[in-house]
């Protein structure tokens, strides 16, 4: 980049000859076109008869998913502007755990509207203060036509979460897969001192095991652990479990420092080894003393305690992961303890059943029948991998959607009935504005009827006759007036059963919007320093051969 000089109009060199940059409506429109390619990328993912996408990669390894945010993650992305969308979808996924194809589509089609805006020579910031309006307006109206849902209402729930499993490839066993979700949240539900609900999904542990159907996978309250019982003598099965856990190693410590121990005769050898012996035992009759009959280790257990602990049919298991050590504590109520010498009963947690059972071909450790688990277990199973990940992906979204809905207790109906009715009423709020901004309230209006077009063009429906007959049952009136895609018709969702919790639909539109508005913003791409900073020219000198100190 060039800038003629103050002096006989010399240039003065500011970027680096042939360094990336992109300018003003080149800039721009270079960054819609590369968002809006993410979006058309997932778009046909949407809705119930959504299609997959097949994600290969270098070293040829599969992804079958219809998961928005899965795709996005798992695509190759070169493009800045694009990556922002992957964002999106990101942002989406953490804070409501579905809505993230919609919530891209979205992004993708407020920018195609800014696209004619700005032709129409508008200017961008108009355009991101139009958007502003219209968002703040949005939220209000969702506010406004979001429903109460009773969490103690067994039909509601189980309604969402078969809502967020439809289209996926786990809808074959939805209802049986609904009922797992909604059983696995209520278990996990804490209340806070305020009296707030609230559901960590975290504290759900999923296994995967290939094998079997989807419908063998199972609830499990308490803990199912990919481990299996460390010793041959060991009772496969314990009723009535105290269970210990424990993050110490149950061996013989070696010393901290490197020491040397000299051993001149057969009788020191002999005593040495007893003692070696005699610590083993006692690690062992700590355990049995304090009453436990199920020990969960952390770290390695020597062969020789092993050996005693079979001996008095106590079940042992090492090398427990930290993430499942901590949910075992919240289903079972025990104590992680990091000493056994100091280890009592009131450390210990409890169990109905631990049992050792074998699950397609792998020994793995169940804990059940706990009294009040506050983590539990869902073992997955299918007959591929490819069906057993697709599965755990739409049990994370159902778990999430039926979470918030536990802990928020607001719904609004599917079915392209709430971004139909956004549309409708962001666009009789358009025409109380004066200024510019008016044009860009009015567009964002419009680009919320991308959704119900996409899912008439997915159905195999025709989306102009479809939005036109929304259109027309939303100026009734009819707020829950949604797309039944199995029959073309236009029908009250909430009737219907397609119920989504008011966070996807609030996150998905906050999130395409602030996107949407920066990328807009955005007039000028440079390429940046990259790698380390330029070391100093030798002889100590700084870069530029200015002269040291």
């Amino acid at each position: 980049m060039h800038m003629a000089g103050q002096l006989g109009g010399i240039p003065i060199l500011i970027l680096k000859e042939g360094g990336e940059r992109t300018r003003g409506r080149e800039a721009q429109s270079a960054n819609i076109t590369a968002a809006k390619a993410v979006a058309s990328a997932v778009r046909t993912t949407l809705g119930p008869k959504g299609m997959d996408k097949m994600l290969v990669d270098s070293l040829g390894d599969v992804v079958i998913t219809n998961d928005g945010v899965t795709i996005l993650k798992e695509m190759d992305i070169e493009s800045p502007a694009a990556k922002m969308m992957v964002e999106v979808a990101k942002t989406v996924d953490e804070e409501a755990g579905d809505g993230t194809t919609t919530s891209v589509v979205l992004a993708g089609e407020l920018l195609k509207k800014a696209e004619d805006l700005l032709d129409q020579e508008l200017h961008p910031a108009v355009i991101a203060m139009g958007y502003r309006l219209a968002a703040e307006r949005a939220r209000k109206v969702l506010d406004e036509i979001a429903m109460d849902i009773k969490i103690e209402d067994e039909a509601e729930l189980k309604k969402i979460a078969k809502t967020a499993i439809t289209g996926k490839f786990a809808e074959v066993s939805r209802d049986f897969l609904a009922e797992i979700a909604i059983k696995a949240d209520k278990a996990i539900a804490e209340e806070t001192s305020d009296g707030k609900r609230v559901i960590d999904v975290d504290n759900i542990n999923m296994e995967k095991k290939v094998g079997g159907r989807i419908g063998d996978t199972e609830l499990v309250q308490g803990m199912a652990i990919d481990k299996e019982i460390v010793h041959p003598g060991m009772p496969m099965k314990i009723e009535d479990a105290k269970i210990a856990l424990i993050n110490a190693a149950l061996e013989v410590k070696k010393t901290e420092i490197d020491a040397e121990v000299k051993i001149r005769s057969s009788d020191q050898l002999r005593s040495f080894l007893a003692e070696e012996e005699r610590m083993m035992r006692r690690i062992a009759e700590c355990i049995k003393e304090s009453g436990a009959n199920v020990v969960i280790c952390q770290k390695g257990i020597d062969d020789v305690v092993q050996h005693y602990l079979a001996k008095e049919g106590i079940i042992a298991v090492r090398r427990a992961k930290k993430s499942d050590m901590e949910k075992l504590e919240k289903a079972t109520g025990a104590k992680i303890a990091s000493n056994v010498e100091e280890m009592s009963e009131s450390d210990l947690g409890y169990a109905g059943l631990v049992e050792e059972r074998k699950i397609a071909g792998d020994k793995m450790l169940f804990i059940e029948e706990c009294e009040n688990p506050h983590a539990v277990s869902i073992v997955i199973r299918g007959g591929t991998d490819h069906v057993v990940d697709e599965v755990e992906r739409s049990l994370h979204d159902t778990l999430r959607v039926v979470g918030s809905i536990i802990e928020d207790g607001k719904a609004v109906a599917g079915g392209g009935a709430v971004e139909t009715e956004l549309a409708l009423r962001i666009r009789e709020y358009s025409a109380s504005l004066k200024g510019r901004e008016q044009l860009a309230v009015e567009k964002f209006a419009e680009a919320m009827e991308i959704i119900p077009r996409t899912l008439a063009e997915n159905s195999g429906l025709d989306p102009i006759d479809k939005l036109v007959e929304l259109k027309a049952a939303h100026e009734k009136g009819k707020k829950n007036a949604g797309l039944d895609v199995y029959t073309g018709k236009i029908v009250d969702m909430w009737q219907r059963g397609v119920i989504e919790p008011l966070r996807t639909k609030r996150q998905s539109v906050d999130s395409a919007v602030e996107a949407a508005m920066m990328i807009i913003k955005i007039d000028d791409v440079i390429a940046s320093k990259r790698g380390a900073p330029q070391a100093p020219p030798p002889g100590g000198g700084m870069p530029g051969g200015m002269p040291p100190y």
